[in-house]
């Protein structure tokens, strides 16, 4: 970079101010149109600049090999691979497209101080502000009673016995992957009969990103206090000596410190008292759970089942009909095949069936099921299953991204998916720690987090290999995430394209 040390001292600057935002920024830009935008423009302005430093290195290799005299030892075939460079010519080149990435990057910078990262303060969805509420379920045909009939028994049986078994407090979290119908579990559990007979005291607060103890605690005794301190002593005395239940919805903190402060204080209620939470993330739910202690449970969570497809297939019939007397017999039929893209997601069954209420005929329900997305912005599901995205590292929403690479239900090699992160630059050794060792930490990362899944282990020579796969509407995020840096062509699309091109000879 002799001669370009000016525009290297200003990308050795400002580049870090950026990346020191970066995470707010990204926050931000799935709410604010503009900061989308410049977060675009942004990575436009990488690539290029990673193509530039390429060039570097490529030249300082050609530099090196021509010092070394390997171009010459390659006789005609070194020369054309390795053309004769005028270096005054090359640092010319350079510099101009440096000083253009140099340039970029100010206006950038400007930007980003006009957007005010850090200082915005960032409204809840409205979906999310509806949760705090959600301790009510609605069910007029009994389909979400029925379809989680099982697995409520079962939550409630350890809930009515603990007290028998242990004195010490329940920690039971519900875990599965945005959609699989968690919080309606939960309902389902928290308004039987049998549940509301036997604790005195029963609590409903939705936590979601922010898990504040100050704020969590007077949720819970409905108190207003600022101070930390005597927050927890009202929770202290509110729950003294009371058999509680208390449901934590949303549950997204991964800081143990604060959850160990909050449950020193959920400590302080009656013999047989119980906490129900929920989340996507395994790696919460056992430094949570404490129902492992009971002798019926294997896990200290329970993982939600994935639902029934005859219980999905009546959540879109009853949508997409609602109280109509008369069913079109040729769109009864289509029920079935949309209702397996549903992949036993009652959120996805529920969003198909709204979205077809509106579609009358043969041809715009086939639209709907040939779609090679089910999550997009008309189904309403995209921006809920995006929450588990969002929450990742920057790093981690990189290596996810790139995912999108793979069909649907492809079984992925995962020393070859490491492999690939690593030559794309999402991943390289950190402290002392290896590109592999930071692969294998984010792939276990992404099957806590429901993104992954583990198929199994086949041996293949001498070593083993194991394979995942991405659950279908976590693909979906997948190209959302992706839209943006690559083209994915489905077979659909090739059929199309082939039929039309044959047509038109």
């Amino acid at each position: 970079m002799e001669g370009m040390e000016k525009q290297h001292e200003i990308l050795k600057r400002r580049l870090p101010a950026i990346l020191d935002i970066m995470a707010d920024a990204e926050k931000q830009a799935c709410r604010r149109g503009g900061v989308k935008a410049w977060l675009e423009k942004l990575k436009t302005v990488v690539y290029e600049a990673n193509d530039v430093f390429d060039e570097f290195e490529y030249e300082a290799l050609r530099r090196r090999a021509k010092k070394n005299g390997h171009i010459t030892k390659l006789s005609m075939a070194g020369v054309k691979l390795f053309p004769t460079h005028n270096r005054v010519a090359f640092r010319s080149r350079m510099g101009n497209k440096l000083s253009s990435i140099v340039e970029a990057i100010k206006v950038l910078v400007e930007e980003m101080k006009d957007f005010g990262f850090d200082k915005f303060q960032l409204e809840a969805p409205a979906w999310n502000r509806w949760r705090e509420m959600d301790s009510v379920i609605v069910d007029p045909e009994n389909i979400v009673s029925r379809s989680r009939e099982r697995e409520r028994k079962k939550i409630i049986e350890v809930l009515l016995n603990h007290q028998a078994c242990s004195g010490d407090l329940l920690v039971l979290p519900i875990v599965g992957m945005g959609g699989l119908g968690k919080t309606t579990l939960t309902q389902l559990i928290y308004n039987d009969p049998q549940v509301k007979e036997h604790f005195q005291l029963l609590k409903w607060v939705c936590v979601s990103d922010d898990f504040n103890v100050c704020n969590l605690a007077n949720k819970v005794c409905n108190a207003s206090e600022t101070n930390l301190e005597e927050a927890l002593n009202k929770l202290q005395e509110h729950l003294r000596g009371k058999r509680y239940l208390l449901v934590l919805d949303d549950v997204w903190n991964k800081d143990v410190d604060k959850w160990g402060k909050l449950k020193a204080c959920l400590n302080q209620g009656g013999v047989g008292s119980a906490i129900l939470t929920t989340t996507r993330d395994k790696e919460i739910a056992e430094f949570m759970g404490t129902v492992a202690n009971n002798s019926s449970w294997k896990n200290k969570y329970h993982d939600v089942a994935i639902l029934d497809i005859d219980f999905i297939h009546e959540i879109i019939e009853t949508r997409a009909f609602g109280l109509q007397k008369t069913k079109p017999e040729e769109l009864v039929k289509l029920v079935g095949p949309i209702a397996e893209r549903c992949v036993g997601s009652p959120l996805a069954a529920k969003a198909l069936g709204s979205v077809l209420c509106n579609k009358t005929t043969k041809e715009e329900w086939e639209d709907i099921l040939h779609r090679s997305r089910i999550c997009d912005h008309e189904t309403g599901i995209l921006p809920i299953l995006k929450l588990s995205y969002n929450d990742l590292s920057t790093d981690m929403k990189q290596c996810f991204a790139f995912c999108a690479m793979y069909p649907k239900d492809y079984q992925i090699d995962v020393e070859e998916l490491i492999q690939l992160w690593m030559t794309n630059g999402y991943i390289s050794d950190q402290n002392k720690v290896s590109a592999e060792t930071m692969g294998k930490r984010i792939v276990n990362e992404m099957v806590s987090r429901s993104f992954f899944q583990y198929e199994e282990q086949r041996r293949i020579g001498c070593s083993s290999t194991t394979f995942v796969k991405i659950h279908d509407l976590m693909h979906d995020v997948a190209l959302s995430a992706s839209e943006k840096e690559c083209v994915c062509i489905i077979d659909e699309f090739i059929e199309s394209a082939v039929s039309k091109d044959f047509l038109s000879k």
